[in-house]
């Protein structure tokens, strides 16, 4: 049986290893080490991480993920667009971030609408903040793209877009195509498979994430916050879940999708270093095991 194709466009991403934009989130692990640890396991391809984690400076930037045969696919930003007072700042901000990320080589913007950068948690938006919300996305949209990029609107737990009936306002009111993070949507509400099939055309970029259906539970009824529940399992590797994960690449590479897939199996680290050739690295491996296991209908295969 030849190897599905999709595999040739799966990345990680740094979250896999602990390294998170959410603020206290835990140790953030050596930018060598985690390089190391996915190049070992033929991963060519991977996202920024938290700002500075990767070197800033384009040309080090560079030269470090060459180092390791990586190319990079983008990075995760996130900016408070509900709020007049703070567009200007925030606009500029995205523009500065953009335009170091075309330099360092990257291709996706994914923008994260945040109730505030050191305060993650869903408000509810006025009618007012919607559309000024909606309006700032298709204007960072329009920004990245004279920097070359193309915005990827990420749907997350504990942001402005966190469940179904964000996701659908978002997908009514604005132009912007997405990121397709299967875990986030599901803890949103949000049935993939149908997203699979239905936004086929907004879909610029894909997490693959799958999701503990207990974990999931104590984080929506408020017994556990996103971090604990991280911590508690609450992004298992991809196959140890809830999430249709097999299901959800299979309709999107029978539909045509030639974009990446970005495996993310997030976790908090809070109890020190793990040793070496331990922690984070197992679950990534574990799953790009799944993903190989897979028999992909790929479209032209």
């Amino acid at each position: 049986m030849s190897v599905p194709s999709f595999l040739d466009r799966v990345a990680a991403a740094p979250i896999s290893w602990g390294i998170c934009e959410a603020p206290g989130w835990g140790l953030q692990l050596p930018v060598d080490r985690v390089l190391a640890e996915a190049r070992d396991l033929g991963i060519t391809a991977f996202e920024q991480g938290a700002l500075g984690w990767l070197p800033t400076d384009p040309e080090a930037q560079r030269a470090k993920l060459a180092e390791y045969g990586m190319q990079l696919l983008g990075g995760f930003v996130p900016l408070v667009l509900h709020d007049p007072a703070v567009r200007d700042e925030q606009l500029a901000d995205a523009d500065r971030i953009a335009r170091n990320m075309a330099a360092c080589g990257g291709r996706y913007f994914v923008a994260a609408p945040v109730p505030a950068l050191d305060d993650w948690h869903r408000p509810d938006l006025s009618e007012a903040e919607w559309t000024e919300l909606l309006d700032n996305l298709d204007r960072v949209a329009d920004l990245v793209a004279g920097h070359g990029l193309e915005q990827v609107v990420h749907p997350h737990v504990d942001t402005d877009l966190e469940t179904a009936a964000d996701f659908q306002r978002f997908i009514d009111g604005c132009s912007s195509k997405f990121t397709f993070d299967t875990g986030h949507l599901t803890i949103g509400g949000a049935d993939v498979v149908e997203i699979a099939r239905t936004c086929r055309d907004r879909i610029g970029l894909v997490h693959l994430k799958d999701v503990d259906g207990d974990a999931m539970a104590r984080e929506r009824s408020g017994e556990l916050d996103l971090m604990q529940a991280t911590q508690a399992g609450l992004f298992p590797s991809l196959g140890d879940g809830i999430v249709p994960i097999a299901e959800v690449i299979d309709v999107l590479e029978s539909s045509g999708y030639d974009g990446w897939y970005v495996m993310e199996t997030d976790v908090a680290l809070t109890d020190g270093d793990p040793p070496l050739g331990e922690g984070p690295v197992r679950g990534v491996e574990r799953s790009l095991a799944f993903l190989r296991s897979l028999d992909i209908a790929t479209v032209g295969a």
